[in-house]
């Protein structure tokens, strides 16, 4: 939780820097966003690429590349004197970087716990937002004395500084199943699907709820602008937002161990799509208070639930590749949804369109979850 909740300012510190690096370089909010896009692509792939490398040399050393990447991003990036500069080193170096705290780090911890296997994905999920409720909150104070580029600069040296060896007191292999007739041994549990067919089936699920959750996460504090409340109250907001994903992850957890991933997959899908809405008619400043802490409390558990699905439903030697796959997917939904919500701002002048988008978007994840359901049931049934 820790080394994610260090390098989980990658995918946040973007967020922050939006309006200034737009007011900088003199672009328009489209291209504003690309930073962003760039950087949950590098992160998607990262997922995948960190991922298969787990599998075949187990965890430390993709960590410690990657740490290494992210931390120099950063220091780059405060280097940079344009744009596309700026958008090559969020991608490239930062997104990558970031990636191996994210589904790397849940796919590994999945196979250290057997009965409490939902808890320990979420625990660990919930360092990156741990990472927004903190990173978002701090860095716009450094911003307002010293600028954007000197917080970049110290933030690569905060995390070459502490990820490094936090990555190396985690040279343990972890063990890939546990010993038969061993308390609390899991079994992959049946479901009608070939593992191509559960993969696509995840990876539109995870495509449609992350282009969903993308508006409110990665536009906030530019809304807030607009709206006059300022970055601060914009910031104040996502860490709120990001806090409350927390708790969302940690009782998610705790319900998947009882009810099991897909029903509670199911339940915060379906109350991150009616919690969406609630920023269309509400956008008084207390109101978005509000929203943001409902909308966080929502949807926080609904990507580690797509992990623990993975290692129910297919074999643990695989855990590596397949989250990453699931994960790459949700990161890509993060990254289209981002742009896509700024460039329905460009062209309409508001974001209420964006916000009807989004939750279009939910709506396809929740008839891939629903399939889902019911094919797990059904084997679920012959299996009784």
């Amino acid at each position: 939780m820790l080394l994610a909740t260090i390098g989980g300012v990658g995918m946040w510190a973007v967020v922050v820097v939006l309006p200034a690096v737009q007011a900088e370089f003199g672009v328009d909010r489209a291209a504003a966003s690309m930073p962003y896009a760039a950087t949950m692509v590098g992160f998607a792939l990262g997922n995948l690429l960190v991922g298969r490398a787990i599998d075949r040399m187990g965890y430390w050393i993709p960590a410690l590349t990657a740490s290494i990447a992210l931390g120099a991003g950063f220091l780059l990036a405060s280097l940079t004197t344009s744009i596309l500069g700026f958008t090559l080193a969020q991608g490239l170096l930062i997104g990558v970087g970031t990636s191996a705290i994210f589904g790397p780090l849940i796919a590994d911890i999945s196979h250290w716990f057997n009965r409490r296997r939902g808890v320990a994905v979420t625990a660990a999920a919930s360092g990156s937002y741990l990472a927004g409720a903190i990173w978002p909150t701090a860095m716009p104070y450094v911003m307002q004395s010293e600028g954007w580029r000197f917080t970049y600069a110290a933030i690569g040296i905060v995390c070459l500084a502490t990820m490094v060896p936090l990555v190396l007191l985690l040279r343990r292999g972890a063990p890939l199943a546990a010993a038969p007739g061993s308390p609390g041994r899991r079994l992959v549990q049946p479901i009608s699907l070939s593992p191509a067919a559960l993969q696509v089936l995840l990876v539109v699920a995870g495509f449609g709820c992350c282009m969903a959750m993308s508006m409110p996460q990665v536009h906030i504090v530019a809304y807030c602008m607009d709206l006059g409340y300022g970055v601060a109250r914009g910031a104040d907001m996502l860490s709120i937002m990001l806090a409350a994903g927390v708790v969302s992850r940690l009782a998610s957890g705790f319900l998947a161990d009882r009810i099991g991933a897909v029903k509670t997959l199911l339940i915060g899908s379906v109350l991150q799509c009616l919690s969406l809405l609630f920023y269309i008619p509400f956008d008084g400043l207390a109101s978005l208070y509000v929203v943001s802490l409902v909308f966080g409390l929502s949807q926080g558990g609904i990507v580690p639930c797509y992990a623990i699905i993975v290692r129910d439903y297919m074999p643990a030697k695989e855990a590596g590749q397949r989250v990453g796959i699931v994960m790459m997917a949700t990161i890509f939904g993060m990254a289209v949804g981002g742009w896509m919500s700024g460039w329905i701002y460009d062209l309409t002048g508001s974001y209420a369109a964006a916000f009807l988008n989004g939750t279009a978007w939910n709506l396809v994840n929740l008839v891939a979850v629903g399939l889902l359901m019911w094919k797990a049931r059904r084997s679920a049934m012959a299996m009784a």
